[in-house]
């Protein structure tokens, strides 16, 4: 094993859209695990559109990267040196702490044992990671699916939206995907959306929710925010609930006011519910919702797709492809060989 290790290091904070240039890739001495602490070797990161008020200056719901520390981010690993008796070199451990580099040393009560029979190890970053209980949480609690609805859900091929389209399945609703290709429609039918609209090449994203629902969306599972958002707050059912999830449509404004127009009189008439969502208030609950997941994915009522890059030089590289859309379901950086594999 090697001395060193690389890592990737936040070089600036974005002024609209984030670029390359944000990142910087260094080597650091490789750490060493104190006492209770845990030498991991990184085998898969995650990149996901919460990074992006990681790295902005404004205020968030959880603090920032600042200037020169090290990336924040989810992966998944296999202990290498282990000081905690709870975990022995050769076990595979999930962290949302991770973060950009080859080797993490944390204490050993800050990682999970990743079990392998409930699926492929990387699936603890995809649907049995931070983005499945995420379309679990949204669709079951926080969105109160009830068969029958009408769920939109925007983002639909990604990997919250292709899990929490089929739970609306599961559970007898009629999900609309809303995504950016028609390839990415072809896919979010095939996992059986009921209908898909293309947001890119509709014209009129209003007149095409219209269409999809036409007594109005039951259910929205807002991934995006901007124009997607508009269209269904002029569509809402009576009753209806929108769950804010993620805001990726206004990457390249973040740091600017979210200035547009305002729905209260519809939002007042439907006697709507909206609602926002972070995932972790959901923490006591993980375990019971991977196991619904797992045995959803085992008994073929889950598939999913995941896009993986090789190499943690990749890591910013699969961090925009992310912010632009051009990732096909949970993306993903496989950084060394998986031992299970």
């Amino acid at each position: 094993m090697s001395n060193e290790m690389k890592q990737w290091v936040l070089a600036s904070h974005p002024t609209g859209m984030p670029t390359a240039e944000n990142w910087q890739l260094q080597t650091a001495p490789m750490p060493e695990p104190g006492a209770g602490e845990v030498l991991t070797r990184a085998v898969y990161l995650s990149v996901d559109p919460y990074m992006r008020g990681r790295i902005s200056p404004r205020a968030n719901y959880a603090a920032g990267v600042g200037l020169g520390d090290v990336m924040h981010g989810g992966g998944v690993g296999v202990v290498v040196e282990s000081n905690d008796p709870a975990l022995k070199p050769g076990d595979i451990v999930e962290s949302f702490r991770f973060d950009w580099q080859e080797y993490n040393v944390q204490k050993g009560s800050a990682l999970r044992k990743v079990d392998p029979e409930m699926g492929p190890i990387h699936s603890a970053l995809s649907y049995l990671g931070l983005p499945g209980l995420t379309a679990y949480f949204t669709m079951l609690t926080a969105g109160e699916l009830k068969a029958g609805d009408d769920a939109v859900i925007s983002a639909a091929s990604g990997a919250v939206g292709q899990v929490a389209g089929q739970i609306a399945i599961i559970k007898g609703a009629r999900p609309i995907a809303v995504a950016g290709s028609d390839e990415k429609i072809a896919w979010c039918k095939e996992l059986g959306y009921a209908d898909g609209i293309n947001y890119k090449t509709a014209p009129d994203l209003t007149a095409a929710v219209k269409k999809a629902c036409p007594h109005g969306a039951d259910l929205f599972l807002d991934n995006t925010a901007g124009p997607i958002h508009d269209a269904v707050m002029r569509n809402l059912a009576e009753k209806s609930r929108t769950v804010i999830c993620g805001t990726v449509a206004l990457a390249d404004k973040f740091e600017e006011p979210d200035i547009g127009e305002r729905f209260l009189r519809n939002i007042m008439i439907a006697r709507a519910t909206i609602r926002g969502f972070i995932l972790f208030d959901h923490a006591d609950h993980f375990d019971q919702a991977r196991a619904e997941l797992s045995s959803w994915a085992k008994s073929g009522k889950l598939r999913h797709k995941e896009d993986m890059m090789q190499g943690i030089e990749s890591m910013p590289a699969a961090f925009l492809r992310l912010m632009t859309g051009a990732n096909m379901g949970k993306q993903l950086i496989q950084v060394s060989d998986d031992p299970t594999l």
